[in-house]
């Protein structure tokens, strides 16, 4: 793979191409050209190519591209080839919900830790892993190589949170906390801000944007 930058816009719709080339294995598809492929994305196959000659193309003229090889070369960019273990900090609904999802498991993510305050959460379980402490957490990350932390926690709390996991030797924080984390002790820490109002407000103004321009054409 190549050492160049790559733009943060090619980086997120990689997921994209994993997910469709996974869809396409599960129906036996043996191999798929650009312009199949931009057809089912709703991507260009420009844009395709272009995307995929960031690191090295796997494609050949006349053939398109293997399903299976670009689906595990793609797993291997993202680096779904290795395990990387989890831990979640907050139990309350929206980290029960995420303990739960179990697809997780299948791109490597593997849950092993679940953190809270609420002394009422504190002992439950979660599909088996039982809530600790969150004093315990600094003990639990320092000891077993943890990857990565799941933020569902109050953003009062994320900042110190985060800047906490990042001294204990985080690697990555996925942070559902309503605030941008901005870890400032590493520089060796990912943070990827996830902001679910965000998504809906967006969705609010195309259902919005739909109905004006239904609207118009009715006045028309």
């Amino acid at each position: 793979m190549t050492d160049k930058k790559i733009s943060v816009a090619v980086i997120k719709r990689l997921p994209r191409y994993y997910r469709y080339l996974g869809d396409l294995l599960e129906n036996d598809e043996v191999r798929i050209s650009s312009k199949e492929l931009s057809k089912k994305m709703g991507v260009t196959a420009s844009q395709i190519r272009q995307d995929l000659n960031n690191f090295g193309g796997f494609g050949q003229q006349g053939y398109g591209y293997n399903v299976e090889y670009l689906y595990n070369e793609i797993g291997k960019i993202l680096g779904l080839e290795r395990k990387h273990k989890v831990i979640i900090v907050g139990a309350g609904n929206l980290g029960q919900a995420l303990a739960n999802y179990s697809d997780f498991e299948k791109r490597g993510f593997i849950l092993e830790g679940i953190f809270d305050v609420n002394p009422r959460l504190v002992g439950m379980t979660v599909r088996g892993i039982e809530i600790k402490d969150i004093g315990e957490m600094e003990h639990y990350v320092k000891n077993n190589e943890v990857d990565i932390a799941v933020l569902t926690i109050p953003k009062q709390k994320a900042i110190k949170i985060g800047n906490d996991l990042s001294n204990w030797g985080i690697k990555g924080i996925w942070n559902f906390a309503p605030v941008d984390l901005k870890v400032k002790l590493s520089a060796d820490v990912v943070v990827e801000n996830v902001h679910l109002s965000d998504s809906l407000m967006t969705l609010s103004y195309n259902i919005n944007n739909n109905y004006k321009n239904k609207s118009v054409k009715n006045d028309l």
